[in-house]
């Protein structure tokens, strides 16, 4: 059997009657999560720009999550929503393979969940084979890819393709077509890192959209590569020289999931940066920092965190959250690294620019080794150093958000709120939070969208629907 038909049989056979329960929780929690972040990244000019540019459709399938929750079809609502839901850099990641996997995965879920008719049992198992596809394709091109290659939009495009294939409930065969064509249109480039510019979310939108679009061809008959993965000129020779094949199919039907390992985000920025901002945030609540108080402030980092978010100059607020010398700032600053620490005012208060300038962040062997060892640990030491001479030194392994420091239901639902009630308003978000908390309790998920109490408010001012 080959790694790909084995994958894919694997994420094909999955339902939810063979998901262990905390599996099934944590499904929800990704939607949720995702969720949320969907809904207020609408307001973020990519995502905006983007709907205005493409346009309605005139067909109503399925749900975009913005303001006034107009209709599109389901390929469309796909991009939108993973374009709008990787905008915020809120989403979660699944740190072994480097993936945010929600922001692929579930905006095709929802999209064919509405437009089919699903019940909520099917839509956990999805969201599942979704997270397994994205996360071992992902550890199986990795670390070496992502010099060059943002996984999300590459790697996770198979998980777009696993979840839509068994929410549509194709066969092994047909779910291995679906693979191919998810494949040959995987793509995301990390050049645009360099402007701060608005890549990144495109990459979330095509991948969701690429995964669904192949699943209804596949589901038509449409052919293409049966190993696409590990083929000669499959897409895990093409993404690393040495590729590692056997996290592909490793440990599969031992029960673990990938999805049991999944994180969820605190800060509003790259997550090789919440090491450090946790490590910080907790020396600042505990020793009453202020800025005024520090003479310099280093980070050691392993070598991805270095190159990857290693800037001392960002030029855009979405660059802001790919500089971990201005996140630092703006955490000790603040006391926070929310979604307001990334507007135009707040990158330009003075206090945060000078502290900026105090942050040294430095490669270390200690923390490569870690990440070495285990890929799941984005390990990060801060070292503070005060005016007065006293160093006060924090290492973590494990951030706010990893499986071994989860947030809870009740920060779950902070988090969902403060980012969709700005948008939706009080009863909607309420409405769409108890929808996903019993989801599986859910036979029609368009039906149970359409009796849910959405009655939206207009669009803020200022905030155009399309």
């Amino acid at each position: 059997m080959t790694y790909t038909r084995e994958l894919a049989s694997f994420t094909a056979m999955l339902t939810y009657d063979r998901l262990a329960p905390h599996a099934r929780e944590m499904a929800k929690r990704c939607m949720l999560d995702w969720l949320g972040i969907a809904i207020r990244g609408s307001l973020e000019t990519p995502s905006r720009i983007l709907r205005r540019v493409l346009g309605p459709s005139g067909r109503s399938e399925a749900t975009v999550f913005a303001a006034g929750l107009p209709k599109d079809t389901v390929y469309q609502a796909a991009l939108w929503n993973g374009a709008a839901s990787h905008s915020l850099d809120f989403d979660d990641l699944h740190n072994p393979s480097i993936i945010h996997p929600a922001c692929v995965v579930i905006p095709g879920v929802f999209a064919i969940a509405e437009k089919e008719h699903a019940p909520g049992t099917d839509m956990i198992a999805a969201v599942c084979a979704g997270y397994e596809a994205s996360g071992r394709v992902g550890e199986s091109v990795n670390p070496e890819s992502y010099y060059f290659w943002h996984t999300t939009g590459t790697a996770g495009t198979f998980g777009a393709a696993a979840a839509a294939a068994n929410l549509l409930h194709l066969d092994t065969d047909r779910t291995i077509q679906c693979y191919g064509s998810a494949g040959t249109q995987a793509a995301g480039l990390w050049e645009f890192l360099k402007d701060g510019a608005m890549s990144k979310p495109l990459h979330a939108g095509k991948s969701a959209f690429a995964g669904v679009l192949a699943a209804y061809l596949a589901q038509d008959g449409f052919t293409a590569a049966s190993q696409i993965l590990e083929g000669e000129k499959g897409f895990c020779r093409a993404m690393s020289a040495t590729p590692h094949l056997e996290k592909l199919t490793e440990g599969l039907f031992r029960g673990r999931l990938k999805i049991d390992d999944n994180s969820f985000k605190p800060y509003a920025c790259c997550k090789h940066s919440h090491a450090a901002l946790y490590a910080l945030q907790t020396l600042r609540d505990e020793q009453d920092l202020k800025p005024e108080q520090i003479e310099r402030i280093e980070v050691r980092v392993n070598e991805i965190t270095n190159y990857l978010i290693n800037n001392g100059n960002p030029k855009t607020p979405y660059g802001c959250k790919f500089s971990l010398q201005y996140c630092c700032a703006a955490m000790l600053v603040n006391g926070v690294v929310g979604i307001e620490e990334f507007t135009d005012r707040a990158i330009a208060n003075p206090a945060v620019k000078a502290l900026m300038r105090r942050v040294f962040v430095v490669p270390n062997e200690e923390e490569e080794a870690i990440h070495q060892a285990n890929p799941s640990k984005l390990a990060s030491t801060v070292l503070v150093t005060l005016t007065d001479g006293t160093v006060l030194t924090r290492h973590v392994d494990c951030p706010k958000g990893d499986p071994d420091n989860p947030l809870s239901w009740e920060e779950a639902k902070k988090k969902f709120l403060h980012l969709a009630v700005p948008v939706l308003g009080q009863a909607s978000s309420h409405a769409l939070f108890q929808l996903i908390l019993h989801l599986e309790k859910v036979d029609d998920f368009a039906l149970a969208l359409a009796e849910a109490d959405l009655s939206v408010p207009p669009p803020a001012t200022g905030q155009s629907m399309i």
